[in-house]
């Protein structure tokens, strides 16, 4: 199977409410290094859930193949703008967003607010979510959808072609034309390798890459380029 240089869909952390791994963060390496993955967009469930700052500064300062993603609070729109300016200062490239987790519906105002407020800022949103109820309020950003089902793939397509900075994660697209169709309607830069370790199994979305029907140069670009192009990290 291919290698996997960034995978933008990893946690540390745990849910205090959920049977599941813990989230250590060596553990989580480890567990990347075993499935073939050599760097990671990494963010913290302590930051979406309990302590946005706290939870932030443990990925900041985890190295190794580590890209540092900042997790914000969007049940707190004011707070949220201050950690988009501490996190953008500190060089983070990317922020995510946990509306689920959060119970924050789209058309609440923060929503919208801070996606605004993170691209101004200039930083890539990674978002969990329906596309189809999630897409309205990110409107003009760069996003990359990280729950996009291959249900609902016709719904992210036909958004996407209006929205240049909309990109999705492969980790859900297991039908067997999935990537297949985002990459003929919308090019395969649109498609990012994510895996959400350690909650869900690396391997699922590392193989239908592999036995996709794209070609070499864009399997490359699916495991790693495309996100390594837009996050603004070196190969």
């Amino acid at each position: 199977m291919p290698p996997v240089t960034l995978d933008v869909d990893v946690l540390v952390g745990r849910y205090a409410d959920r049977p599941g791994p813990s989230g250590d963060p060596d553990a989580v390496v480890a567990l990347l290094a075993g499935n073939g993955i050599t760097g990671a967009a990494v963010a913290s469930l302590r930051a979406a859930l309990f302590d946005v700052t706290s939870g932030n500064d443990e990925v900041a300062a985890l190295g190794g193949p580590v890209l540092p993603v900042g997790a914000l609070d969007l049940r707190d729109p004011l707070g949220a703008e201050r950690e988009i300016v501490r996190l953008a200062a500190r060089g983070f490239r990317a922020v995510r967003l946990f509306p689920d987790e959060q119970g924050v519906q789209p058309d609440f105002p923060s929503v919208r607010h801070v996606a605004r407020r993170a691209t101004e800022a200039g930083l890539v949103i990674l978002t969990g979510g329906d596309v189809r109820r999630y897409w309205r309020p990110l409107r003009g950003a760069t996003v990359v959808f990280l729950d996009t089902h291959f249900y609902h793939l016709g719904d992210f397509v036909v958004v996407a072609r209006d929205e240049p900075g909309f990109h999705t994660s492969t980790r859900l697209l297991n039908s067997p034309d999935a990537l297949e169709t985002v990459a003929a309607q919308l090019g395969v830069g649109r498609l990012l390798y994510g895996s959400r370790t350690p909650w869900q199994e690396p391997v699922v979305p590392r193989l239908r890459l592999a036995r996709s029907g794209l070609d070499a140069a864009g399997v490359a670009a699916v495991a790693g380029g495309n996100a390594r192009r837009l996050l603004g990290v070196a190969a």
